[in-house]
């Protein structure tokens, strides 16, 4: 047989024939595959945000007339159309050393950081208008606290509550001491029943406003700094409960929601560039410097003596108003070794805004009250306009500026 009757009967083989076969199907789904990811990429690129990599739903060059309640920065009217459909939600993100660098927490309105066990701090951030412009997902989540709670309680009615557990009784051995189980509280408050506000993944809440990332960092960590949430999935899952900008008998979740006083930027003569302190003694990782900007009129956020990055917007925390507020601390109440902070009552406060600092106070007369503040001569304090952070500190320690 020559060279061409053999290799006549080769092609026309079953063998050939099942080679062929399968490299035919190995292009043709490696093609299917090329063409949906480049599709994707183009459609990101055709919808990311200013050099974030972020989607936007909205045309953000629009004027920004529309003043956001929470923290009376201004946003545009599409921005004000979407936050007007929710409720403000009000999530748990831990600050672990090795869970750094947190995920969203750039986008929040307001952000309270306490210490939640050891002299480890925790925040608590309000997320209401800064997220309407595109889906954030925030990382990481954990337990809550009862003081988180009560600041949590200022947002109108039934805030949406996110968060992994809390501190409580699981034994029932009275481990907890009663004032601090945060979800008894969350309970009585009736929050936490099923389909309520509390959107907690140890109850009744999980996928897809809850999952696990374990490549968040792009390194190994313990389970408990994995948890992400998406706040577009939570404010949809909330709308279904029955939690959206009204409940189901329509009334407003802002009806009794009391804002505070805002002004525009009004920069002065610097006083007060390098703010410095700690929570705890011998917890240089929780230790917190701001330093002022003076070009943009807002403070720098450093934590552990590192620039604090948001990890999805590779952007250093910044704030137009750092409030220091000091509050009595009860340490190791129960065998656990839980904390308790006074929220409900008065104290001292340093608010630094423009460059300086104002010395006064603050009051919150029960837990549904918003936290006010006050100058030196009774008069309530303004915010300038942005991103404000509420430092919760041991009243007693020392605060260099």
């Amino acid at each position: 047989m020559d060279k061409k009757s053999k290799f006549v009967n080769f092609i026309t083989s079953k063998k050939f024939m099942k080679v062929i076969g399968f490299v035919g199907i190995y292009l043709l789904v490696t093609g299917i595959s090329l063409a949906i990811f480049s599709f994707i990429k183009k459609d990101d690129a055709a919808t990311a945000g200013s050099g974030d990599g972020i989607r936007s739903r909205i045309d953000l060059s629009a004027p920004k007339t529309e003043v956001c309640p929470i923290n009376g920065l201004k946003f545009t009217k599409e921005e004000k159309y979407i936050w007007e459909e929710r409720r403000p939600i009000a999530a748990m993100i831990e600050n672990h050393a090795d869970s750094r660098p947190p995920s969203g927490l750039l986008k929040a309105d307001v952000i309270y950081e306490i210490v939640a066990e050891g002299g480890i701090t925790r925040f608590l951030g309000i997320f209401y208008c800064g997220v309407s412009a595109e889906e954030v997902k925030i990382a990481p989540v954990r337990s809550a606290r009862v003081y988180f709670i009560d600041y949590a309680s200022e947002y109108g009615d039934k805030p949406i509550f996110m968060h992994v557990g809390g501190a409580n009784d699981y034994s029932g051995l009275g481990d907890t001491a009663k004032q601090v189980r945060a979800l008894e509280l969350l309970e009585t408050l009736g929050w936490r029943v099923p389909k309520g506000n509390d959107f907690d993944t140890t109850y009744d809440s999980g996928f897809p406003v809850f999952w696990r990332n374990y490549e968040r960092l792009g390194k190994e960590v313990a389970t408990e700094h994995t948890m992400v949430a998406s706040l577009d999935a939570a404010f949809a899952q909330a709308e279904k409960r029955g939690f959206g900008a009204k409940n189901e008998k329509g009334k407003a979740w802002d009806a009794s929601f009391v804002e505070w006083n805002f002004i525009d930027d009004k920069p002065e003569t610097p006083v007060a560039s390098d703010i410095s302190f700690k929570f705890w003694d011998n917890k240089t990782d929780y230790d917190v410097n701001w330093k002022y900007d003076s070009a943009n009129n807002q403070y720098l956020r450093f934590n552990g003596g590192k620039e604090h990055i948001d990890l999805e917007y590779k952007q250093q925390f910044a704030a137009k108003n750092v409030v220091i507020l000091f509050a009595k601390e009860k340490s190791s109440v129960d065998r656990n070794m839980h904390l308790y902070y006074t929220t409900i009552g008065e104290g001292n406060a340093l608010v630094f805004q423009n460059g300086i600092v104002v010395k006064g106070s603050w009051e919150k007369d029960s837990r549904e009250e918003r936290t006010k503040f006050f100058d030196a001569k009774g008069k309530e304090i303004s915010f300038v306009r942005g991103q404000t952070w509420i430092e919760i500190v041991p009243a007693g320690n020392e605060i260099e500026y």
